[in-house]
């Protein structure tokens, strides 16, 4: 999957800038704070529990659970990222794995956080990441995922110099999302639209993994 591959290498030549760059984009994004605080308000009514953080890059969501009270651990494809978060969040467990097959037991964690991670993975990739989720997370558990919305894929470039690094970037309506999130059983609880009407409008879905 060459997607993967150019993800990877995406996050790896950007990771220090990337980092640095969002480290207070939480403080800055207020909106999208108050998800992050929403999704781990959702998790303690449910009695707590492992929260995983899935493509949580350099670590600052990860970071911001923990402080809310989540026993959160992040999970990102790009090893230079997860370097990054375990130095600058030494508290916390960070480890490199794919979204397309996470390294944990079914029924592990009370959430899933994707927090625009998603708007890498091809649309023939979702079902299956979809799937992913809804394996690792307990009956009851919830997932938040956060993304661009839109109705196209377009390719980003990023780097300086002679080596600049590619990857698609897919842009979904939150509708969209949706239905792929009920297809992979979860039930739908809310939807947040971000800036719908500035140039880089964005949503953030909350679903559930049923009960039975």
């Amino acid at each position: 999957m060459t997607w993967l591959s150019d993800t990877r290498k995406v996050y790896d030549a950007l990771a220090v800038g990337y980092a640095d760059e969002t480290r207070d984009l939480l403080d800055r994004l207020p909106h999208v704070r108050a998800g992050v605080v929403l999704f781990a308000d959702l998790v303690r009514a449910i009695g707590g529990g492992p929260v995983a953080d899935v493509g949580c890059g350099p670590g600052h969501t990860t970071a911001l659970l923990r402080e809310l009270g989540a026993d959160a651990f992040g999970i990102d494809l790009s090893p230079a990222m997860i370097e990054i978060a375990r130095r600058e969040h030494p508290g916390a467990r960070f480890e490199v794995g794919s979204m397309t097959d996470l390294d944990l037991a079914d029924g592990s964690v009370a959430g899933v956080l994707a927090w625009w991670s998603l708007i890498y993975i091809p649309d023939d990739a979702v079902p299956g990441v979809l799937g992913q989720f809804y394996r690792v997370l307990r009956p009851g558990g919830v997932l938040a995922a956060g993304f661009h919305v839109g109705d196209e894929s377009k390719i980003e470039t990023s780097g300086e110099g002679d080596r600049p690094v590619q990857a698609y970037v897919h842009y979904r309506k939150p509708s969209h999302v949706a239905d792929r999130l009920r297809e992979a059983g979860f039930t739908m609880e809310a939807q947040h639209l971000l800036n719908p009407d500035g140039p880089k409008p964005g949503a953030i879905l909350f679903a559930r993994r049923p009960v039975s």
